[in-house]
């Protein structure tokens, strides 16, 4: 696609200076600052069985370690040095 824009003439030189300060012509230099400029496009939530495979995929090499106790997440003992 091409388009034509009208720049004023300090503008086109601050930017012909840039692209001239990279080593690159000046039309590529603006192509590469409009692309830098495109947002990325939004993704889509992920269903409740996607996440869920996604979970198992990625949990898989974790280590099998056993539950706390009550005693072990109960206020008392986590908070026992603070009185």
């Amino acid at each position: 696609m091409s388009v034509t824009v009208e720049l004023p003439p300090e503008i086109e030189a601050t930017y012909a200076a840039q692209a001239a300060a990279e080593g690159v012509p000046l039309p590529e230099y603006l192509q590469h600052f409009l692309e830098e400029r495109v947002p990325a496009p939004a993704k889509r939530p992920l269903s409740p069985a996607e996440r869920a495979d996604l979970w198992r995929r990625t949990s898989g090499g974790l280590p099998n370690t056993p539950l706390l106790s009550d005693e072990a997440i109960s206020r008392e003992s986590i908070y026992a040095e603070r009185g």
